[in-house]
């Protein structure tokens, strides 16, 4: 029998496909933004785009973050479907009240007689010792403005399905690329940034969570780096015994309580882990969800794993220390099932 091989592509290739397939499409598609034309974006999102559409489709533009970001919603109030490029998330705060009031509310504030078409990719994530300014996630931050639709990707896959769906979209979508995932050569090359992704065009919605992997003891919800490393953490358990079941939260807004209800009503403990910081941050707002919703079918206390309060450190084991792992995960899903007994 012959076997069939699947066709692998990292997450940025995955990207670039996504943007490609809807220009092909829709002549209204276009990118802008810094080092998107011939460098293909630094983490390599708009690789090959340059060559394909040309300058006047792949749009270099300027280092002011305000002026390409306003320029792109004004593009969209008129009908097109920009896809803007914040390089880091950090720098989301000299462009702030382009998105925060502009982005997010024209929609709202006319009526709704001005569509907002617009994608606003960014990437966001730590890992590699590119200190305070360069390594955040802010996904809270983003998730917490009404009138945007703020997804995270984990896969490939999704990375490619959730771009066409956002492109797609009527509303302004904020996409979250996580930097550890778009499997550059240049950075720590993991297993999880490459995987299975058709050659065809498809959509996957941007507003539900995905079930990874199921189980029977604790629910696990991640969302990027943090899935994964709830991945691993669960591998771990089982050889304990313990059944996790673990949700890739995909999106951050709309937030898809149903499918982390019914998973908690179903293993009665949880573990939120998140690449953010602590405070105000998705797992207080996953906890309140629960604590709100499904208090007693909890048989221990909501655990949050993320990000301590303060800035992300420069200092590679500084900055381990900080970040979520796997084996605090697997640690926190023991102490859980103790106190569940």
């Amino acid at each position: 029998m012959e076997t069939i091989q699947k066709r692998m592509l990292t997450g940025n290739k995955a990207i670039a496909e996504a943007i490609a397939l809807e220009m092909d499409r829709d002549p209204n598609v276009f990118v802008l933004g810094e080092d998107v034309g011939k460098y293909g974006g630094i983490f390599g999102a708009t690789q090959g785009l340059y060559e394909k559409y040309g300058a006047d489709r792949i749009m270099d533009t300027p280092i002011s973050e305000t002026g390409f970001i306003g320029a792109a919603i004004g593009a969209a109030s008129q009908g097109m479907r920009p896809i803007a490029e914040l390089m880091f998330v950090d720098f989301f705060g000299v462009c702030m009240d382009q998105i925060y009031n502009q982005m997010a509310k024209i929609q709202y504030m006319s009526g709704g007689s001005v569509k907002l078409p617009m994608v606003l990719m960014t990437a966001v994530g730590g890992g590699y010792s590119d200190a305070s300014q360069h390594s955040q996630t802010l996904y809270a931050t983003f998730a917490h403005i009404p009138g945007l639709k703020v997804v995270a990707p984990s896969t490939p896959y999704d990375l490619k399905g959730m771009m066409i769906s956002a492109i797609k979209d009527d509303n302004p979508v904020l996409f979250m690329f996580h930097k550890s995932l778009q499997g550059l050569g240049w950075m720590d090359q993991l297993d999880a940034a490459i995987s299975h992704v058709p050659e065809e065009a498809y959509t996957i919605p941007l507003n539900k969570a995905k079930v990874v992997r199921e189980g029977t003891d604790v629910t696990i919800v991640g969302l990027q780096m943090t899935m994964h490393y709830a991945l691993q953490a669960a591998n771990n358990l089982e050889k304990d015994g313990v059944s996790a079941e673990v949700i890739d939260l995909r999106s951050l807004s709309p937030i898809d309580k149903d499918t982390i209800l019914a998973s908690v009503r179903k293993t009665h403990r949880l573990i939120v882990v998140d690449e953010d910081y602590l405070s105000y941050g998705v797992t207080a707002e996953i906890s309140a969800i629960i604590a709100e919703e499904a208090l007693y079918d909890l048989d221990a206390p909501v655990k949050r794993i993320a990000i301590p309060n303060v800035p992300i450190p420069y200092s590679r084991p500084l900055e381990k220390f900080v970040l979520p792992n796997p084996e605090e995960i697997y640690l926190s899903a023991l102490k859980l099932m103790n106190e569940g007994q």
